[in-house]
This record gives C-alpha cells, structure tokens and sequence, in this order.
C-alpha cells in the first residue's frame, strides 16, 4: 500500500502490519537519537530528541535528490497553479454569504477584528501571513501559534467552536491561493519554530525543511488521511511530514482532486475539527 492510499486512515498508526508503512525504530550510532525504518518495533519516546532518516528501506526524507527532480514538470505546476487561482476564485464567489453571515456573526459576538493573521512559512521557507476567520477571544489568542489548540479551549468563543468544527475557519485561506502564498492543496503550512511532542519540528524529522518545496496548501495529504490535530505524540507527528513528503515527490492533479474530495467527507461533512 502506498502512502497516497487515501482508503486507509494513517492516523491509527505506522506499522507495516496496519498501514503498509515500516515499522520506525530508533537507530543507534548517531550523536542524537534518529529513527530508521529496519527494525521490527514501533516504540516512540517523546521525551528523546528523534528523527526519521529512512524510508521504505532507504533514504527517504534526508536525501541529496531534489524534489523537483522526482516527479515534476513544469507544465503541471503550471496547471496546478490554474486549478488554485480558478478553484479559489470560484470558492470565494460561491461561499461569499456564507463568508459575510460569519464574518458579520463574529463582529457582533465578541470585541476584536473578523480575521486573525498569523505568521507561517510557506515555499522555500519564506514567510506569509495566512488568513483565519478569527475564533478566539482577542485577549487570548496566541499570535505566535506555539500554544496549540486543544479538546474544549477556554480561548474559543461560542461561534468560534462551531466554525473550528466546521474547518470553516480556513476558508479565508482562498484569499492566500489567490494572493500565491498558498495553494488548494499541499503541505499545510506551520509556525516558524513548530514544536512536535516537545521539540522543533525540525528536530524531530531529518528532512523536514523538504516540505517547503512547495507551496502549502489549505488541505493535504496528511489531512486527508487523519493525520491533523495537535503535535503532541511522536508518531503521529513523524508520519505527517512523511506524508508531506510523499505528497510532493508523488503530485499529480488527480491526486489533488482526491484529495479535496477526501477533505470535505473528513473535515466538513464529518466534523473533525476542534
């Protein structure tokens, strides 16, 4: 099975036995604790600074190959970036009363703006400002994105559990494909200085800064296999760049269209979000 499965729901763990993926053990030798892909045991500490180097018995994430190199032609960036513009554009004309009855309903219900801006790194580690439906009390919300989200966050208002529910709170994100910041679908974008079961993302992962080969997206593949939610575990953490990765070296509009589909079953029509 491969990554790009969309059937199969990753998020109930990375065993060769379950998912199709290998087994990640930790790998001995290195200066820091590293985790490898040739042993029989799927046992994560958070408390370790970890690492994913190998993949599918060889060299995965922290390899010299570029991206680009991979699986991509110019002709299909192209038209990926055609589908973002004109999906965006479509998106934002038919949601637009939607888009204005919230932001209206949030203006009403609590003190500060419609939208929240947050710093995030996009392509070649470059900085946007996505876009939020805000959904926190202004006097609490954490502008640096380090403070996660949890189940029942005293930090959210009435109508911001419900869009939070929803995931209609990305839905100004249209605003960043159509700016270039983001795309439709691609790996989604995070806080400089991202933590993952207690330490920088780029820590944890060997390769992790390759997610930034292109642009990130409102959804993706690890999103739309059940990968999302906080960072608090090692594996789950782990298995979301690996399906980063595996996203970018495997694109196709055919698979960003899966994708999208996946992500309205999952996140809107099903409620996975909080």
């Amino acid at each position: 099975m491969r990554l790009t499965d969309l059937t199969y729901d990753f998020s109930k763990g990375g065993a060769e036995s379950s998912s199709g993926l290998p087994d990640f053990a930790l790998a001995e030798g290195n200066s820091s604790a590293r985790y490898g892909a040739h042993a029989t045991t799927a046992t994560f500490s958070s408390a370790q600074s970890t690492a994913v180097a190998a993949h599918f018995g060889g060299t995965f994430l922290d390899d010299d190959r570029s991206e680009a190199d991979i699986n991509w032609r110019p002709a299909h960036l192209a038209l990926k970036r055609l589908v973002d513009i004109f999906g965006a554009a479509f998106g934002l004309l038919l949601l637009s009363p939607l888009l204005i009855a919230v932001a209206a309903i949030i203006k009403l219900t609590s003190v500060g703006p419609v939208f929240f801006r947050q710093e995030r790194t996009g392509l070649d580690n470059k900085p946007f400002q996505i876009l939020k439906f805000r959904s926190m009390y202004t006097d609490r919300c954490d502008i640096s994105g380090v403070a996660q989200t949890v189940a029942d966050d005293p930090r959210i208002t009435p109508i911001g559990r419900i869009i939070r529910k929803t995931n209609i709170d990305e839905l100004p994100q249209l605003i960043n494909v159509l700016l270039g910041d983001m795309s439709l679908v691609g790996p989604r974008p995070h806080v400089p200085g991202m933590k993952a079961a207690g330490v920088l993302y780029e820590e944890l992962v060997v390769g992790y800064e390759r997610r930034h080969a292109m642009r990130p997206g409102i959804t993706g593949l690890a999103q739309a296999s059940g990968l999302r939610g906080p960072t608090i575990e090692v594996e789950p953490s782990v298995m979301r760049v690996v399906r980063d990765i595996e996203y970018i070296r495997n694109f196709s509009i055919w698979l960003d269209i899966r994708i999208l589909f996946r992500t309205v079953i999952n996140e809107i029509v099903r409620g996975n979000g909080f």
